[in-house]
């Protein structure tokens, strides 16, 4: 039986000075750097802890004497692994956790909700991220070659403002954020899977199937197959082939910081060639992971500064760790995302396509990771390429500093210590 003198009790935790319930591990996280306020995610491999059943486990912050259930989600696979996410105010560099048999503590959930051809990941009444898996076709008049599935939006920020646009009329083929290559030699073929539309388009990205979907107390996760398909050869003919496989995986953890004011979202594409036959991409201004903003901003009213102090000015054609976009909202409001760079991508630190302050006469914005933009990249058979990214959305402003700090902690994960 676990006994607990009580010191307060909140919604989803309980602080305690003291438990009897059983000790599995203790384990410490190290915090070398500062954190600028934000909460890091860590993990731990549980194989080598413990194989007490998962709805048998508590998690608990140890502070001084104070005991805190916090929450956790269990991910089963080849390795069993715990994550949690780790809260910093600037000052303590070490935490201290243990994981005990006990009854674990209710918390909110995060979750994605099937409806419509569409998974919205929704934490309370919140809605974070939409991904569409049905065909989205154009307006109507418009050629429905453009239609296209498997995209991200909206994205929203945590006060509900939309930071992505799909189908504008200057780029029908642009879709919230999403990740297609456009200077493609396959088979002899130059192919492009970025400009789907038109009487020329020979190729597409699409959805294909759910690989799984998770739900828990720390992320909502969804992993999803994606088809790059040649739909014609260079005479216009069929039948249609797939040409590259990519499997990718969209994160969503649960709201952090005053009052709910950021999130992560973690983005891992795993590219695969379908054919014994390589996927060669060739160089050009333009590829990779896009985000086509909110249609609210101009070149008045958002920002961009980058990990090497550029700005929106000045930013196109330079690479980059990781970059801001900001800038004022409808309703008086404030936020956008930070794009973070794995440093294990390819090219990295990555060049980047920023559209200039007067594209479209108004200065439309779109932001761009682009590998291929100044080399080549062939992915050959047999092989799995891996590119990760992460986005830091808010409300409110983001700095230099906070980025740093986030970019830090994507690039390497805090260190976990079992103690025995």
């Amino acid at each position: 039986m676990r006994r607990c003198k009580f010191l307060a009790i909140g919604l989803f935790s309980v602080i305690c000075l003291q438990t009897k319930a059983q000790k599995i591990a203790t384990f410490e996280v190290q915090l070398p750097a500062a954190t600028s306020g934000l909460t890091i995610p860590a993990s731990i491999d549980l194989n080598d802890i413990t194989f007490i059943k998962d709805s048998s486990l508590v998690l608990q912050e140890v502070t001084g004497s104070a005991v805190k259930n916090i929450p956790y989600q269990i991910m089963q696979g080849d390795r069993r692994t715990i994550y949690w996410s780790v809260e910093n105010d600037g000052k303590i560099k070490k935490r201290t956790y243990q994981l005990v048999k006990g009854t674990p503590a209710t918390f909110s959930h995060i979750a994605a909700d099937n409806k419509d051809g569409a998974l919205t990941i929704q934490a309370g009444n919140k809605n974070l991220l939409r991904y569409v898996f049905t065909k989205d076709y154009p307006p109507a008049g418009v050629d429905s070659s453009y239609a296209r599935s498997g995209f991200i939006h909206p994205l929203w920020t945590p006060g509900g403002q939309e930071l992505t646009r799909i189908q504008a009329p200057d780029h029908y083929h642009h879709y919230g954020i999403w990740n297609p290559w456009t200077h493609v030699l396959f088979e002899g073929d130059t192919l492009d899977f970025w400009n789907i539309g038109g009487r020329r388009a020979r190729a597409t990205v699409r959805f294909a199937k759910f690989i799984s979907v998770t739900n828990g107390d720390v992320f909502s996760e969804f992993e999803a197959l994606h088809e790059h398909v040649v739909l014609k050869d260079k005479q216009g003919n069929g039948p249609e082939k797939v040409a590259l496989n990519e499997l990718q995986t969209v994160r969503v953890y649960k709201p952090e910081g005053n009052d709910g004011s950021y999130f992560l979202v973690d983005i891992t594409s795993k590219l695969s060639c379908a054919t014994q036959s390589p996927f060669h991409i060739l160089a050009y201004r333009y590829a990779g992971l896009g985000w086509r903003t909110t249609g609210f901003w101009d070149n008045n009213n958002c920002e961009v500064l980058t990990s090497e102090g550029k700005t929106r000015a000045n930013t196109d054609n330079t690479s980059a760790r990781w970059c801001i976009v900001q800038g004022a909202l409808p309703d008086n409001s404030y936020g956008g995302a930070v794009m973070l760079s794995y440093p294990g991508n390819y090219n990295h630190p990555e060049p980047m396509r920023i559209w200039t302050l007067n594209t479209n006469g108004r200065g439309d914005m779109f932001a761009n990771f682009s590998p291929t933009k100044d080399i080549d990249w062939v992915l050959e058979p047999g092989k799995t390429y891996v590119l990760k990214y992460r986005f830091v959305v808010f409300t409110g402003k983001f700095d230099k500093a906070k980025a740093e700090s986030a970019w830090q902690y994507f690039a390497a994960p805090p260190k976990v210590t079992v103690k025995k």
